[in-house]
């Protein structure tokens, strides 16, 4: 795939987040464009467009310089709020330049099928055999890659962005995350 074919946004997980921010040592963040644009989220907080390059503007307003702190209290918000770690690229695809945390609330990637978003290099395997057939992993996953029906959780593999929200919920383990292939 070329640079060209990368979309703006793609998914990681939490951990790959963290791997994400442990790279850079300076920090901004601007509030989300989406919820500015919405008026509101009923998830979270505004500021939580978390931004690595000094040149970049922010989905929203009120860049301002934060600290490392200030980042871990953003993703440790993002984890108890169930949202997804969208890191976006610069214009030529060839760097990451920070991270939006979003839900199915607000976020224009979930409410415009339209907006492309890349699938993040893992997915969820379930091991159906420890499956207690809850749901909770289903009311995470702002893919619809987890559904239920009368025969209990049905993963759609094909779906599945690689987020791992539904690992964050899971009581009993059964999900792991693995290598795309």
């Amino acid at each position: 795939m070329s640079q060209t074919d990368l979309a703006m946004h793609y998914v990681c997980t939490h951990e790959k987040a963290q791997d994400l921010i442990k790279t850079h040592n300076q920090f901004w963040v601007s509030n989300c464009g989406c919820r500015e644009s919405r008026k509101q989220c009923t998830r979270s907080r505004m500021d939580v467009c978390l931004i690595f390059n000094p040149d970049d503007p922010g989905s929203g307003s009120d860049k301002k310089g934060i600290s490392l702190a200030d980042v871990m209290g953003i993703l440790q918000e993002a984890q108890a709020k169930h949202l997804v770690a969208r890191p976006f690229r610069n214009e030529a695809r060839t760097d990451t330049d920070g991270i939006c945390f979003c839900c199915d609330d607000c976020c224009g990637y979930f409410l415009d099928p339209s907006e492309r978003c890349d699938k993040g290099e893992l997915i969820a395997k379930t091991n159906f055999d420890l499956c207690s057939q809850c749901g909770a992993c289903v009311d995470v996953c702002y893919f619809k890659a987890r559904k239920m029906n009368e025969n209990g959780l049905i993963a759609e593999n094909e779906l599945c962005y690689g987020c791992g929200l539904c690992i964050t919920v899971c009581p009993e383990d059964c999900i792991q995350m693995v290598c795309r292939t």
